[in-house]
């Protein structure tokens, strides 16, 4: 096949039915709502509907609804985290055309923890303003790092190299946080209960702490969709219609940097989800990012409220992490890619 019939190919599966897309959309949204209002009624102890309502609206005077008004800053970070992390995971798949890219697959949820490991060790860092900075730094670099050695040899970044380069790179950085971590018992607990990746816990103040930086990555990344629609008919192709190849993977990669940072800075670092939405929302909406990345948003925020809630029940009294169940779904869905693609580019 050659470069132009495949480009064909690919700008003919970029248009799909712009109703069928809002109608999918819709119904992720409100399946994303429902959830949020079953996260705030599960738990250890399951409360009434009404309950959820009275805490909602800012009037938790009882026992369970004070219970929910404690699950509501967890229910929103949920969303926030989710949805940061499937954008992020359509953007790197968008801007590599590596159908295996994901912020843990290519290890960049590994250096995020490495800097923010280093930083409790050694600066002192106990707020989570302070995680979120280490976490984008950790996250850049390793980013640049894995994507440079990918790109070394005859045949440039392709799918094996960077899959294999992220993972390389993943289990080295993974090393040298136990290096940091293990002689150092005063924070050993803290920081391996962080590096299995949660949204427990948490208060309000760390959801809005991260909130300013979602919102700055999602708008860079939704921006460049068009340009990541250019980037998959090819280098060649994209530059012919007057995209700027370079300014395009530049900005698309720091806005999927700067959202996969600041969720691993609170979140801790949460593998698969960015992998298994992307790969989900084309089944559903086609490849058009600019129909992509909203609806990663939305499917990546319901995937992760419902592992959530999913933890809570399995586990009850107890709970298991997010982190563990979306490693769970993520591991068979990575195999099953492998297989299909054959470590195919997209």
């Amino acid at each position: 096949m050659t470069a132009t019939s495949t480009a064909v190919s690919t700008a003919a599966r970029l248009r799909r039915s712009t109703r069928v897309r809002f109608l999918w959309m819709l119904t992720a949204l409100a399946l994303v709502v429902v959830l949020m209002i079953a996260s705030t009624m599960i738990g250890s102890r399951n409360v009434g509907l009404e309950d959820v309502w009275a805490a909602y609206g800012g009037s938790a005077t009882g026992f369970d609804q004070a219970a929910v008004a404690k699950r509501i800053p967890r229910t929103l970070l949920a969303v926030c985290v989710g949805a940061a992390l499937g954008v992020s995971g359509a953007v790197m798949q968008g801007v590599t055309r590596n159908p295996l890219a994901d912020p843990g697959i290519l290890g960049v949820n590994t250096g995020a923890s490495l800097a923010v490991v280093i930083g409790i060790a050694f600066f002192g860092l106990s707020s989570a303003e302070g995680y979120i900075w280490f976490a984008i730094a950790g996250a850049a670099v390793t980013a640049v790092f894995v994507y440079a050695i990918g790109s070394l040899g005859r045949q440039g970044a392709t799918p094996l190299k960077l899959a294999l380069a992220g993972a390389a790179t993943a289990a080295a950085l993974s090393s040298f946080i136990s290096a940091v971590v293990l002689p150092r018992g005063d924070i050993s607990d803290l920081a391996r209960d962080w590096q299995i990746g949660g949204v427990g816990g948490v208060t309000m103040d760390s959801v809005l702490l991260i909130v300013p930086f979602l919102i700055g990555g999602f708008f860079v990344s939704v921006w460049c969709g068009p340009g990541l629609n250019a980037l998959a008919l090819g280098d060649e192709l994209a530059a012919g219609l007057g995209q700027h190849v370079g300014l395009t993977r530049a900005l698309s990669a720091a806005g999927a940097v700067v959202l996969c940072g600041a969720a691993t800075a609170v979140a801790g670092p949460i593998g698969f989800l960015g992998l298994v939405i992307p790969h989900a929302c084309r089944l559903l909406i086609g490849l058009d990012h600019r129909w992509l990345l909203p609806f990663s948003a939305v499917t990546g925020a319901g995937l992760l409220t419902a592992s959530d809630i999913l933890g809570r029940i399995v586990a009850r009294p107890a709970e298991l992490d997010v982190g563990i169940l979306t490693a769970l779904i993520g591991a068979p869905f990575f195999i099953a890619i492998v297989r299909r693609q054959k470590v195919r580019s997209l």
